[in-house]
């Protein structure tokens, strides 16, 4: 078996999980992983699955194309081989940073530079922007790793100034109270 990563991009409606993993199943692909969200009126959905040895991402691409293509989605396969893996994942902690407050542009670009420069690596991030000065309507969520090494007073500190810069109120805590605060 080999793997690829599956993108899928277009119109949010309704069946489109279902139409995918049906053309998957019909070709006997394995669904590993999925991450899918709806962006405003746009669905995007990034699978990796793996593929038999028989199935060309040709031929699947084609087939996923002829059940996508009349409902407007997009399709890309990558085969994961091309892409190096690392040899064993690198130790971190894991932080959840929420940052609320105006919107306008540069806000990402702000807050993932000095993540960046912390060596932080951000696994997840949702930025909803509703426009205006109500700080309530723009949040910014980032899920990151940092490496042990990293200074952690000193990330938290320029993440603090970066934030002020920007006019954001920020939330820094290790994933471990951040669940358990929001536990329900």
């Amino acid at each position: 078996m080999s793997k690829a990563i599956l993108s899928i991009l277009g119109q949010d409606r309704r069946g489109i999980i279902a139409a995918v993993s049906k053309v998957l199943y019909e070709q006997n692909c394995n669904i590993e992983n999925v991450s899918q969200t709806t962006l405003q009126f746009v669905f995007a959905g990034v699978f990796i699955i793996s593929m038999p040895g028989d199935l060309s991402p040709e031929s699947l691409d084609q087939r996923l194309k002829a059940e996508l293509g009349p409902l407007g989605l997009d399709v890309h396969i990558t085969m994961l081989e091309s892409i190096t893996a690392p040899v064993s994942p690198p130790q971190s902690e894991s932080y959840v940073i929420t940052t609320k407050g105006p919107d306008r542009k540069g806000l990402v670009a702000g807050i993932s530079e000095v993540i960046a420069r912390f060596d932080g690596n951000i696994t997840n991030l949702q930025a909803v922007f509703k426009g205006g000065e109500d700080p309530g309507d723009n949040i910014m969520i980032y899920e990151v790793d940092v490496p042990p090494r990293t200074d952690q007073q000193a990330l938290y500190r320029e993440l603090k100034k970066r934030a002020a810069e920007l006019k954001l109120d920020i939330n820094i805590q290790h994933r471990n109270i951040f669940e358990a605060i929001h536990r329900i």
